[in-house]
């Protein structure tokens, strides 16, 4: 079973419930891994862990929250299931005999 990945980022703010939420650089991060799924080491990079927060979720907020933040676009395309991408699949139009 593959763990559903988390957020990570750079900085945080509080809401008004009191529950921290991310801001900033805004990576996926799958619990128990000590980096993000495009390679960043958390501790080098001091990111902050947000366990509570599921990477689906970090997506949706990227659109619509008051709070600000940059998704990286690494993370996105790893989360991104190929078939759901943008843009056409590469084929050949003129092949060599």
């Amino acid at each position: 079973m593959v763990a559903q990945p988390c957020v990570a980022a750079s900085s945080q703010w509080t809401d008004e419930d009191g529950v921290r939420q991310p801001s900033g650089d805004v990576h996926a991060w799958t619990p128990g891994t000590n980096q993000t799924l495009c390679g960043q080491a958390l501790s080098r990079s001091r990111l902050g862990r947000f366990r509570h927060v599921p990477w689906a979720d970090a997506r949706y907020f990227a659109e619509t929250a008051e709070q600000p933040f940059h998704l990286c676009p690494r993370c996105v395309a790893a989360t991104t299931p190929r078939a759901e991408r943008s843009g056409p699949r590469w084929t050949r139009h003129n092949p060599r005999p």
